[in-house]
This record gives structure tokens, C-alpha cells and sequence, in this order.
């Protein structure tokens, strides 16, 4: 069976490892099962589509709708390798799954409207599955409604009628969302258990998200929080992309 690709934004050591050791954990893969680049560092240049069965876009500090002069050429370079392997994803419906900035990401492709409008603190929020979420292979196994942890300067404000929303919360219309069978996005974090947050809001308190001084306060309300039910999509999306690999016929296309 082939493996999954995580591609990596965090140049931060301390939270791109978290990261990848909470999809590790969650979704039930080892570091033979679950490979990881670090597009900060490492080009996607030559890398072959059909060598994985699926790939994850985990969060950092780069924002879909950053002002494009404020873009670093790091920044601009992954944005571009992001979006020539969507449309080899999204036209082959390859099993993807965008955490943070990756709804960003799949939503700048896809056409979307990502701007500030819904932007969200860090903070632990009810999230409530829509119908077609109810009905959905992977947010199905969810609770109608459970707890989300957050913090996110953009958003989804609308999407185009490619894409299905799953969930959603009472400040932010788009917290997850399909295109085709097998690509999602969240807005949430479904990687992120307490002391995975407690990590990065150490880790990024100087990069806008929150104001320094509050640093002692988020840690006290991820602590108090109780969010058990978002890996789950995690587990799933791992499971139905199995089944999928399962059942495939063999191809060797190449992206160059």
C-alpha cells in the first residue's frame, strides 16, 4: 500500500514536529506509512502524484490572502507547487485533506472568496455538521456538533459551486468543505488535541495572531478545554483512503 505525503509549511522545528507526530498519531500511520516534506526548505519539483495515496496540507504562517507584495518568494514559490498538484488532485479526485491553511490553499484554487471577514482567535469553538456533512464517509462519524479548537487570521466568505460545505460554526460560515468525492478542507484543527495547541501558541506569539501578553491566558483556556472528537476526521480520512487504495487499478502518471 502506498503512503501518505504530509506537506509541511512550519519552519518553526518545535511545531512542524508536533504536527507531524499528532497526524502520525491520529490517523493510526508510522513514519514508513506517513512521509513528510517541508516545502519551506523542499521543492515538490519531480515528485510523482501516484507514488502516494493521499496527501495532507497541515497549517503555518503563510495566509492565502496575504497582500501579494507582502509574500516572500518562500511563500510565493509553495503557493505555486501547491496549486499545480491541486489540479492533478482535484482532477484525478486523489484523497487530500487541507488543515488551516490549507482550506486557504483548496479554496484559492477552487475559486473562493478567502479573506478577514470570518477570521477567527485562538479559541475552542462549537462546530455543526451540515447535511451533506451528516451524510459525508469521514465528517459522518463525527457528533452533529462538537468542539474545535481555532485561530485563523482568514476564512472562507464563499465558495464556488464546486464545493460541498460540511460544517460550519456561528462565526464562521466554512469550517469544512468537499470538492469531488475525496478532497476536504477544514478550517478547524483536527490534529490538534491540548497540548498540541498549548505548543504553537507558544511558538507563534510573536507572529500576529494574538497579543504577547496573552500567552499565559490561551494557555489556561486550551487546558480547560475539552476537544476530543476532531481527530476523528484525521482517522477517517486515513480509513477511506485506504479503502480506496485498496480497490485502485494501478497507474504511473508523472507530474513533472
Amino acid at each position: 500500500m502506498r503512503p501518505f505525503l504530509l506537506l509541511s509549511i512550519r519552519a518553526d522545528d518545535d511545531a512542524a514536529d508536533e504536527e507531524y507526530a499528532a497526524f502520525l498519531r491520529f490517523g493510526g500511520l508510522t513514519e514508513e506509512t506517513l512521509h513528510r516534506v517541508r516545502m519551506e526548505t523542499t521543492s515538490l519539483d519531480g515528485m510523482a502524484i501516484d507514488d502516494y495515496a493521499g496527501f495532507i496540507l497541515g497549517g503555518g504562517p503563510f495566509n492565502a490572502s496575504d497582500p501579494p507584495e507582502t509574500k516572500s518568494s518562500v511563500q510565493r514559490r509553495v503557493e505555486a507547487e501547491l496549486a499545480e498538484l491541486l489540479d492533478d488532485v482535484v482532477d484525478k479526485d486523489v484523497p487530500f485533506l487541507g488543515a488551516c491553511y490549507g482550506i486557504g490553499v483548496l479554496g484559492t484554487h477552487q475559486g473562493a472568496t478567502v479573506d478577514r471577514r470570518f477570521g477567527e482567535p485562538i479559541s475552542s469553538v462549537p462546530v455543526t455538521l451540515t447535511e451533506a456533512g451528516r451524510d459525508d464517509p469521514v465528517f459522518g462519524a463525527l457528533p452533529e456538533t462538537f468542539t474545535a479548537f481555532v485561530g485563523h487570521k482568514e476564512a472562507i466568505s464563499t465558495l464556488p459551486p464546486t464545493a460541498v460545505v460540511l460544517a460550519s460554526s456561528p462565526q464562521c460560515p466554512v469550517q469544512a468543505f468537499r470538492v469531488g468525492r475525496h478532497v476536504y478542507a477544514t478550517q478547524f484543527h483536527p490534529e490538534l488535541d491540548v497540548e498540541g495547541l498549548c505548543t504553537r501558541i507558544t511558538t507563534y506569539q510573536h507572529h500576529g495572531y494574538y497579543d504577547p501578553p496573552e500567552h499565559d491566558a490561551l494557555q489556561d483556556m486550551a487546558r480547560a478545554s475539552v476537544v476530543v472528537d476532531p481527530p476523528t476526521v484525521v482517522r477517517r480520512f486515513v480509513a477511506v483512503a485506504q479503502e480506496r487504495e485498496q480497490s485502485r487499478t494501478p497507474a504511473g502518471a508523472r507530474r513533472h
